[in-house]
């Protein structure tokens, strides 16, 4: 097919649609091809085929690109070839060619240094949580309060422990226990597809959760009537401020910690609600509950389903360590001080 046979070193360029622009050169060891009507071959003659490119892939050449129709845009090949472009000597071209290659390898090292770091970032944030959990982040205060009496006014008959047998033995004044004693555990009453709505009272799903824990806002998607949320408020009650949000399925055990000022309805079984009812510290379980403790137990059980998935009576079960008020008081501060830090170097990264 002459005209349309593909050869080493020739650029190929997209002239019609919307990837318009575009632009590759064909490798050297490149054996066989054709291209369609929507793609022309620029068959370097006394130029350097990547010196080529890199003008083809400038603001120059896109800006001097004269398309052509309304409907689907093309860059017909008469006005390709009337396009001027600069052409300096045969030894500048390759000096050219050199440079960029070498600013484009210091860019992709400092990708990839950025890259490195937000991971460094990641691993320095999940071991400050564990260092928290394990008492290690803020030193202990004999005078606090200790542990033990708030859970025994949460619960006279619960069961006081400080070692956990391989989770190991916790700091004075700290004890060992699990969600289900801490928080009222709840799931929603079922909300149909038919009582969903494109306007109203927000209704979040895991997704919405897992968004709002990453992120700290949403764009939500499905609404139910107020006159349907004031009926589920009246009669089984709503979320409220400082209960914690999780989500139950797909990623499984991402938290959002309720605001004064929300106002939302949630999925039966794709998440559950932790009623802070005995008036708890939520940021700083909310916090522990981010932990790779914490997290590992919730995916360990949940395994064994298609997805995964938590349920209230696992949830239930989960172990928490529980320092002295005080304490959590302190870690929080320590931890969102460290935290701050980092964020502003991963802002930085991003800027």
């Amino acid at each position: 097919m002459i005209g349309t046979e593909v050869l080493p070193n020739d650029l190929l360029l997209n002239i019609t649609g919307g990837s318009l622009g575009r632009c590759a050169i064909v490798p050297e060891n490149f054996q066989r091809g054709n291209v369609s009507q929507h793609v022309c071959i620029m068959r370097p003659i006394f130029v350097v085929s990547e010196y080529f490119h890199a003008f083809v892939l400038s603001s120059i050449f896109s800006k001097s690109m004269k398309i052509t129709g309304s409907g689907r845009e093309g860059l017909p090949k008469y006005n390709l070839e009337r396009m001027f472009f600069p052409l300096p000597p045969l030894s500048e071209q390759h000096r050219i060619v050199s440079e960029i290659e070498n600013w484009f390898a210091l860019i992709d090292q400092i990708e990839k240094g950025k890259l490195d770091l937000q991971k460094v970032i990641k691993k320095a944030k999940n071991k400050i949580l564990d260092l928290a959990i394990h008492g290690k982040l803020v030193p202990q205060n004999p005078n606090d309060e200790p542990a033990s009496k708030l859970l025994k006014r949460i619960n006279p008959k619960a069961e006081i422990t400080c070692d956990n047998g391989h989770s190991g033995k916790l700091p004075q004044g700290w004890v060992w226990t699990t969600l289900g004693k801490l928080y009222n555990i709840i799931s929603a009453k079922r909300v149909l597809k038919s009582e969903w709505r494109n306007e109203g009272i927000p209704f979040y799903r895991a997704r919405e959760i897992v968004k709002l824990s990453t992120t700290g806002f949403v764009d939500n998607e499905l609404f139910i009537s107020q006159e349907h949320y004031s009926d589920l408020k009246m009669k089984y009650g709503v979320p409220q401020s400082s209960d914690i949000m999780m989500s139950a399925v797909g990623s499984i055990g991402k938290t959002y910690i309720v605001k004064s000022s929300d106002l939302f309805y949630y999925k039966d079984a794709s998440v559950i609600c932790l009623q802070n009812v005995h008036g708890l510290y939520s940021v700083f379980i909310d916090y522990v509950l981010r932990t790779s403790f914490l997290q590992k137990q919730m995916y360990t059980n949940s395994k064994g389903t298609t997805v995964d998935t938590i349920t209230i009576e696992k949830a239930k079960e989960y172990n928490i360590p529980l320092p002295p008020l005080a304490e959590q008081q302190r870690i929080v501060a320590k931890i969102e001080e460290l935290f701050s830090v980092l964020d502003n170097i991963q802002n930085a990264l991003e800027a």
